[in-house]
């Protein structure tokens, strides 16, 4: 079928434009530097940030992880994230989730300085998309969601959106960034949860279902309305019989919705490379801001 919207194609997209920011700095003599920090050996982690790098590296972004063994205090990482945040290299600071236990992950990403917060959870930032503020930084998957929406020309002007899961990392400020005016917005949204009466309902009505909750393909064929677009945010690993080991799955279960649905997101290569996309976007920002 020829209803899927491809991550990978927007994100470069997305990379190419970033990239023409990047010239700009450089021909100022600033590279754009970008400090991941990660706590233990967490296996997913270490990928993710792998991934990153290597991204940031290809866009000219100077990038640099620093790893803490995962008997780090909770004193320490904010140490840490105190000489990062005066450190002049550093325009962008990242540190990845999770955090061991032992470890407020709150207080430490609202000890981010909120001008180099380019991942968007420090507090002041959260408050800022809420208000409608442009100078602040968009969570990178939640901008990757509607910068996907947007370059596939759904139509999101009064579109009738519902967001599974109300989390703080997606489902919140994703319902923030739609709801607001404007082009890329504008959006009637609803959010589902736990405690929701009868989901499916909500589900059916929706214009753009938007998947985020962390349930293996949890949305179902009866559950969406036909010509409806799909978002599938969900990362899942549940076993694989045939290889007798795991695989990784959406929150949708994708072979039975892609008929009905009028676009959908593959998984992989819906969501993710742009949430790859906005980080670098981000940290351009960044620089551009701290070095206007």
């Amino acid at each position: 079928m020829t209803n899927l919207i491809d991550g990978r194609a927007f994100a470069r997209e997305v990379h190419v434009e970033t990239s023409v920011r990047v010239s700009n700095l450089l021909q100022r003599g600033i590279r754009p530097g970008l400090l991941f920090i990660r706590v233990g050996e967490d296996p997913a982690s270490q990928v993710y940030v792998g991934m990153k790098e290597r991204k940031a590296a290809e866009l000219g972004i100077h990038s640099e992880t620093r790893v803490l063994p995962s008997t780090t205090s909770e004193p320490e990482l904010l140490a840490l994230l105190d000489e990062a945040n005066q450190d002049p290299r550093w325009h962008g600071i990242l540190v990845q989730a999770p955090v061991p236990a032992g470890i407020e992950a709150t207080r430490v990403f609202a000890h981010v300085d909120p001008r180099k917060d380019v991942d968007g959870f420090h507090p002041l930032n959260a408050g800022r998309l809420l208000l409608g503020e442009l100078g602040g930084f968009i969570p990178c998957t939640p901008g990757g969601v509607q910068e996907l929406l947007f370059r596939s020309g759904t139509t999101l002007s009064g579109a009738e959106v519902v967001i599974l899961g109300r989390g703080n990392i997606v489902g919140k400020p994703l319902a923030s960034l739609l709801i607001q005016r404007g082009t890329r917005a504008n959006c009637t949204v609803t959010i589902v949860h736990s405690a929701t009466r009868d989901i499916r309902a909500h589900c059916q009505r929706a214009d753009i279902l938007i998947a985020a909750m962390g349930s293996p393909e949890f949305v179902r064929k009866d559950m969406v309305k036909p010509g409806a677009v799909v978002i599938d945010v969900g990362v899942n690993r549940i076993p694989d019989p045939s290889t007798g080991g795991t695989r990784l799955v959406g929150d949708v279960a994708f072979a039975e919705v892609q008929p009905i649905a009028g676009k959908i997101t593959p998984n992989p290569g819906g969501v993710g490379p742009m949430t790859i996309a906005m980080l670098m976007a981000n940290t351009v920002k960044a620089a551009e801001q701290l070095t206007a």
